[in-house]
């Protein structure tokens, strides 16, 4: 008898979805993406509820006025910080006036929509169209899933994601000169950004095959940008600001306790809004990476970027939501569609409370800085310079004042950071060379005002002496709010009872 020819063998993973005409993506996108917008809509709602959400908003804020003043990036207006958020800052403030955040407000949400999208987008290409709105939909209801104060300030990382996104998106597709630009523009977002480059190579290897052409593409995507950058600001103080200047801050001291309990409070709250996504995942995680190292790679480097420096602040880890997006659609997609129904009411219900909380939630520090800048006003001239010795620079903005110096938190005169409360914070662990600048901008043009917001924290006059000498000199108390000291200058010479607050 004649044999009955063996089926053809099958691979393990499933076959890429064949591409869609034309017209099927056309109608694909015309229903998702008023979807997504409307998510964002509601997800970045309590972005709009304060003037601003973080002391990151109201450095950007100012940096952005003293830029329009004629201040020069990494010159007279310094950050250790890249050059593209603060662009963005100066330019939407220039368009539409600097009396309020509202245009960065803007800016912030089309990023996350862009995100959502570009998932959605790579989700879509990899596994199908159910795939593809598991993706969008998933990022934007666990992208506000921690402290309001980390999701809705628009701040680096929120304009960070859309560009380690597009890098995936490009490396995914082979095109690998819009994958270097992609991930150059994350690193001149945030400089831990340019982790996305270690999947993105993963890609360019099995995908590619790393031909010298390919590797050129890559490589020139990436550096054109970053060097454009630096010429645009100056080579010396961009290399310094973003990469040689904080190593103290990278180093690790202070309280471990604090330190850790953040870094795990963060990661709880974390994994309460990607619940939904991530069981999946855990229950079957060999299904869910099943050929997708990439995402895999994009985790844990992004976990890598979460780790370095060891301060675990909230919004380091928004950098750790699209690829936990990517690997539940992942797991989900193998599951039947009631599973991935059941997975986003469940996140759907963790971003109903984290909406919640960022609505109804009091802001005790931005009340602090509003009644400081009310003083602030009443005993200063709109000319005037002022400076505010602490580490919310949000007071400059509503005070509609000038700072005196560069400087605009205490901690990069002192490296003061969250969790560090003595070791590592002084004159000698300030950013190099900053206390002769300062000391130099003080003695040429004297502020008007100094407000002491120490409120005992490590970086009190009492314990810089530099500063200390500043005020016995040539200022005197004027009068407490909140804890705040102001002195206000009468001269040379003069002595301030209880300068140091």
């Amino acid at each position: 008898m004649p044999r009955t020819p063996a089926p053809p063998a099958t691979s393990l993973r499933p076959a890429r979805p064949p591409a869609e005409s034309a017209p099927g993506r056309g109608a694909y996108w015309a229903r998702l993406l008023p979807l997504l917008a409307a998510l964002v809509c509601v997800t970045r709602l309590p972005s709009f509820r304060w003037p601003l959400w973080s002391p990151d908003e109201g450095y950007l804020a100012v940096q952005a006025r003293m830029l329009a003043q004629g201040g020069t990036l990494y010159e007279t207006v310094v950050d250790r910080k890249p050059p593209l958020v603060p662009w963005l800052y100066a330019g939407s403030l220039a368009l539409f006036g600097d009396s309020s955040l509202l245009a960065p407000k803007v800016l912030a949400a089309a990023a996350q929509l862009l995100t959502a999208v570009l998932l959605a987008s790579l989700a879509r290409r990899r596994w199908g169209d159910r795939a593809g709105r598991t993706a969008g939909v998933g990022y934007l209801l666990v992208s506000i899933g921690l402290n309001p104060e980390d999701t809705q300030a628009a701040t680096f990382e929120v304009f960070m994601l859309p560009c380690t996104a597009a890098a995936m998106w490009c490396a995914d597709r082979r095109r690998w000169g819009a994958a270097g630009t992609a991930v150059a523009c994350a690193f001149l977002a945030k400089q831990t950004g340019a982790v996305v480059l270690l999947p993105a190579v993963w890609l360019l290897w099995r995908r590619g095959g790393g031909s010298r052409r390919d590797v050129a593409r890559l490589a020139a995507g990436l550096c054109v940008p970053v060097l454009a950058a630096a010429l645009l600001t100056t080579p010396r103080g961009f290399l310094f600001w973003t990469v040689t200047g904080s190593g103290a801050y990278a180093a690790f001291a202070g309280s471990g306790l604090h330190v850790l309990g953040r870094g795990l409070v963060n990661a709880l709250l974390l994994a309460v809004a990607c619940a939904g996504l991530v069981a999946p995942v855990l229950r079957t995680p060999r299904a869910a990476g099943r050929g997708e190292g990439d995402l895999w790679l994009w985790l844990a480097s992004s976990a890598a970027a979460v780790l370095l420096g060891l301060h675990f602040f909230g919004h380091y880890y928004l950098q750790l939501m699209p690829p936990l997006a990517l690997l539940g659609t992942a797991a989900l997609r193998r599951l039947p569609p009631a599973r991935t129904a059941g997975a986003l009411i469940a996140t759907g219900c963790s971003c109903a409370v984290f909406l919640a909380w960022g609505l109804l939630a009091p802001r005790p520090d931005l009340a602090h800085a509003a009644r400081l800048a009310e003083a602030v006003r009443e005993r200063t001239a709109p000319g005037e310079r002022v400076l505010v010795w602490g580490i919310h620079p949000e007071t400059y903005w509503l005070a509609d004042r000038a700072p005196a110096t560069r400087y605009l938190t205490a901690g990069l005169l002192t490296n003061y950071s969250g969790g560090r409360d003595g070791p590592r914070v002084g004159e000698k662990y300030a950013v190099r060379g900053a206390w002769t600048v300062f000391r130099e901008e003080l003695r040429r043009h004297p502020p008007a005002l100094i407000v002491d917001d120490s409120r005992g924290k490590p970086y009190g006059p009492d314990r810089v002496p530099s500063l200390g000498r500043v005020l016995a000199e040539g200022y005197r108390v004027a009068g407490r709010v909140d804890g705040a000291v102001v002195h206000t200058w009468v001269g040379p010479g003069a002595r301030s009872a209880g300068a140091g607050g």
